[in-house]
């Protein structure tokens, strides 16, 4: 089939454009993904329509005339902090997971405690027919008379019912089963999730409602569909956490209102419950006396949180060694032992070693250095770290321990969770922040390991 001069052909998985028809796409790798779009001859709007009859010239930034709604709260403490301290008038919000995690979970909670104290919030369900709903917000206590339910997923007809209701909050659930007539797309392609969240783009900066939409995500963990997604909305938000257990963790990576931070939720029968105390939570189940376990001082946005950081190097009987991480890049992991072995002169090269962030949290940040160190030589020497030691620094390649970022406030946090030393580099611990907390200098990490009280040689069994 010769192509038309209004078609395009486009890869469904990455978005990219090709010529013609093939079987496998270049930009991407995926195989059958590239398929045949037909292009809007009207001339619609992309971005943000101004108001009929306004004069749109370039204007100094500090002339420019606004009137900062002020936020208002979820109902819950957690997704609050995620947000920046409230749910922003006109935002538009992505929630991303696996399935089963929760993300319809939060935003049943969210509508039915929106509606009962703000206003008005209709529920969009493409995927679920109303009687589902209603079934989850009974369990959940969710029903109020200002909770609106339609099950639709026509972006015409949502945008009459958005128009004649009014909501302080739409949710959409989800935009990969929504589409717009005038495509002739199936749902879920990229032409039909590019052009309805613009739509819903539109409709929340120029309506002022709060607009939450839930993606799909793919098997490696990325939201589905164009990555123009993501950057067109304000927030991505993503909900993680086991299935099989009862703690869920909500994450911002992306937050143009504020910082981006973590919230902590317990899954029970009655929905999802704050958890305002996440240290508490991540310490509580902790073993004491076990080698490999250290309690390492994170930020998450502005928020400090002992995280365990837990190390097991074991001999290998295989010829090349495996580095296996949960929550904590590989690659810093390698880093780390390259540095034991040649600056300490532990031999783990050839051991194989695994380690872990309890309770699914992810760390990205050059703090954790010294304690998933000190974990590995604990681990390596069977030598256990003390456990109301806390271990906060950044490891370098020649072997030295660098100054970090918030020192205070990771202090601070350890010593409210019962805590009474701290590891730190040598040149941050020239003012004690708590008398009743002790600090410890090092400059490097073989200085580290002794003040750990680990050696420098595996204890033979």
């Amino acid at each position: 089939m010769s192509k038309k001069k209004n078609t395009v052909w486009i890869c469904q998985s990455c978005g990219a454009k090709a010529f013609k028809w093939a079987g496998y796409c270049s930009s991407c790798g995926e195989w059958n993904t590239i398929v045949e779009e037909v292009i809007r001859s009207e001339d619609s709007p992309r971005g943000i329509s101004a108001p009929a009859g306004t004069d749109v010239r370039p204007v100094a930034v500090g002339h420019v005339s606004f009137t900062e709604a002020p936020r208002f709260s979820s109902g819950s403490a957690e997704l609050d902090r995620v947000l920046g301290g409230g749910i922003v008038p006109g935002s538009f919000v992505l929630v991303g997971g696996d399935p089963g995690i929760g993300k319809s979970t939060l935003l049943t909670q969210l509508a039915g405690r929106v509606a009962e104290s703000k206003g008005p919030v209709l529920y969009v369900s493409a995927e679920e027919s109303p009687q589902q709903v209603r079934i989850r917000a009974e369990r959940l206590g969710a029903v109020a008379d200002s909770f609106m339910l339609v099950s639709e997923a026509d972006m015409e007809l949502i945008d009459e019912y958005m128009k004649a209701l009014q909501p302080e909050v739409l949710i959409v659930d989800s935009i990969q089963t929504v589409y717009k007539p005038d495509i002739p797309s199936a749902p879920g392609s990229v032409v039909q999730v590019r052009e309805c969240a613009a739509q819903l783009l539109r409709m929340a900066k120029n309506s002022k409602t709060a607009v939450f939409i839930v993606g799909h995500v793919t098997k490696e963990g990325a939201i589905a569909g164009p990555r123009i997604l993501e950057h067109m909305v304000d927030t991505v938000l993503y909900f993680d956490g086991e299935r099989h257990t009862q703690y869920r963790i909500i994450q911002a990576v992306k937050n143009r209102f504020g910082a981006l931070e973590i919230g902590v939720y317990e899954m029970g029968d009655n929905g999802l419950k704050d958890v305002p105390n996440a240290s508490e939570l991540f310490l509580s189940e902790r073993p004491i006396g076990a080698s490999g376990s250290v309690i390492v001082p994170v930020i998450e946005g502005t928020r400090p949180i002992l995280v365990e950081v837990q190390a097991l190097v074991s001999s290998t009987s295989y010829q090349n060694a495996r580095r296996t991480t949960n929550g904590i890049d590989v690659n810093r992991l390698q880093l780390l032992i390259a540095v034991l072995e040649k600056r300490v002169g532990l031999p783990m090269g050839g051991n194989d070693a695994f380690v872990k962030a309890t309770g699914g949290v992810k760390i990205d940040e050059p703090a954790v250095d010294l304690g998933l160190a000190v974990a590995l030589a604990s681990s390596y020497c069977d030598c256990p770290v003390d456990p109301y030691t806390v271990i906060i620094g950044e490891v370098g390649l020649a072997g030295e321990v660098r100054a970090v970022t918030q020192l205070e406030q990771r202090i601070k946090e350890a010593a409210k969770m019962g805590f009474k030393k701290a590891i730190v580099p040598a040149s941050a611990c020239k003012n004690n922040i708590d008398p009743g907390f002790t600090l410890v200098g090092v400059g490097t990490l073989i200085e580290a390991l002794h003040a750990a009280g680990i050696g420098g040689r595996k204890k033979q069994h």
